[in-house]
């Protein structure tokens, strides 16, 4: 056993022999950046616009006089329904939820709702979400916060 240790021991300096010295090559300098080409604006092909709806055959849509939205708190699983009516405020936990607005399709009130909300987290001065969510696809503008979920489940109409 201790000619094995021996061995090894031995050994271990022959490695670090055997490395040759590194050669470090120094990096051209970067070339001035040339002037980009201006972005080619998005233009909607003819296939697409062949198949848009026209203005009247699109969905038409009524704003509520308020929205349900749920929010969950990720750290204590405790989930909470809030109604607010448009233009008002609620705060459940750390964040004050503002409701601007609430539509859903005409005839349909109980149809796919969306909402802008505006969500602030008490003590931060921004936002930590503004803009559109909607009901039927929660995933689609989500509000990106490790503690707090909230989504729209639907408008009120009274």
């Amino acid at each position: 056993m201790r000619w094995m240790a021996m061995a090894l021991l031995c050994a271990l300096p022959v490695g670090a022999l055997a490395q040759g010295e590194v050669e470090v090559i120094p990096l051209d300098p970067a070339p001035e950046q040339e002037q980009q080409a201006p972005q080619e604006q998005w233009v909607p092909t003819e296939d697409a616009l062949r198949n848009r709806p026209p203005a009247g055959q699109r969905e038409q849509v009524t704003s509520g006089t308020g929205a349900v939205l749920r929010a969950l708190d990720k750290l204590n699983a405790k989930v909470n329904d809030v109604t607010l009516e448009t233009g008002s405020h609620a705060t459940t936990g750390r964040i004050d939820i503002e409701l601007s607005d609430c539509r859903y399709p005409t005839g349909d009130p109980s149809g796919n709702a969306y909402a802008f909300l505006t969500v602030r987290e008490a003590g931060v001065p921004e936002p930590v979400f503004r803009g559109w969510m909607v009901a039927a696809s929660p995933a689609l503008n989500p509000m990106d916060h490790p503690r707090y979920d909230v989504w729209v489940l639907r408008c009120t109409t009274s």
